[in-house]
């Protein structure tokens, strides 16, 4: 597991001991609009769990929403098309990412542990993509293009070689939702949002992620972190977040050189408009903008343990070498 760092977890460690109520909300809550410092109030526990799609369907080009009775039919055939008690373990379901059991789906987890949502988003989108206008993500670059086929490739290489070479989710490190920047995904799409007169936390439930962002005028330290350098500002009701020097750039395929823009944005008490550019000229043709709500919800935040990540990624390793000893093929 990688190391953190002590400062950031001493504050957010001040944060949580003198706001013994943060990881709860009562649902009869009234949230205030201003801090006691005169900033809009963005704070508070939100899902962002939905069930529109991040780039929209070929099924529904042209079209920015759906009506009533589109997107309820919509909302009830992915809820089917998703439901893991329904997957076939031989067969797999391709289209909603399950793998069979000849390439070593296990059915592990049974619908009990999902939270992917169960609607669209309010205006009933059909993505979260809404720049540029078709809802698709931009061209990639020629560069970008081969240089992912290079990578594909030497993963399916080398994948059992070491640890070094699994994906920051494999290894417990990076959330696959958690960014930045966030999305929805299968479950853990929780965060908690705490405001002080100098810092915004932001804390993702997906592998316990705390981004303690400075507001204003401060320092950005001469190196390079995993998920990014954010510092923040206000533009009127609106938090900017800006995220540079990531390390990084696994979040939608981006590189290093990704630089990030985030908006947060209440609109009413129990909503957060979360809006977000990425401009990356070393993989996109052109930046793309992605909004989604945030929408409260009940806590708590429940800790995120990566049991996976601890035993299972030493079991890979050693099923690699035992089989390797047996003088069998490894496969992808």
């Amino acid at each position: 597991m990688t190391k953190r760092c002590a400062a950031g977890f001493f504050t957010l460690a001040i944060v949580l001991l003198l706001t013994p109520q943060a990881f709860t909300q009562s649902a009869d809550r009234t949230m205030p609009m201003r801090t006691p410092d005169g900033h809009p109030d963005i704070s508070g526990i939100f899902t962002f769990r939905t069930l529109t799609p991040y780039q929209r369907p070929a099924q529904f080009e042209g079209q920015d929403t759906l009506d009533a009775r589109t997107a309820a039919q919509f909302e009830a055939s992915e809820r089917t098309r998703q439901n893991r008690d329904l997957f076939d373990p031989v067969q797999g379901a391709r289209s909603a990412g399950y793998q069979p059991r000849a390439e070593g789906g296990v059915l592990s987890y049974n619908e009990f542990w999902y939270e992917r949502g169960v609607d669209l988003t309010d205006d009933k989108r059909t993505s979260l993509v809404i720049d540029p206008p078709n809802g698709r993500l931009p061209q990639r670059t020629e560069e970008a293009q081969m240089a992912a086929q290079e990578r594909s490739a030497y993963r399916r290489e080398h994948m059992y070689d070491s640890y070094e070479n699994r994906s920051l989710m494999d290894r417990c490190i990076m959330g696959f939702n958690a960014g930045p920047p966030m999305s929805s995904g299968a479950y853990n799409n929780n965060v908690m949002i705490f405001q002080t007169k100098d810092h915004v936390v932001i804390l993702n439930e997906m592998v316990h992620n705390a981004r303690i962002v400075p507001i204003d005028d401060v320092a950005t330290p001469p190196f390079k972190q995993l998920s990014g350098v954010s510092r923040g500002h206000w533009e009127g009701e609106t938090f900017v977040v800006e995220t540079s020097q990531f390390r990084g750039g696994e979040s939608r395929g981006t590189s290093p050189n990704k630089h990030l823009i985030e908006r947060f944005t209440r609109v009413t008490p129990d909503r957060v408009a979360y809006e977000y550019t990425v401009s990356d000229p070393t993989v996109y043709t052109a930046p793309f903008t992605v909004m989604m709500p945030f929408r409260r919800t009940d806590g708590p935040l429940f800790e995120y343990a990566c049991h996976e990540g601890n035993i299972g990624l030493h079991g890979i390793l050693a099923g690699a070498r035992e089989l390797e000893r047996q003088g069998r093929e490894l496969r992808p």
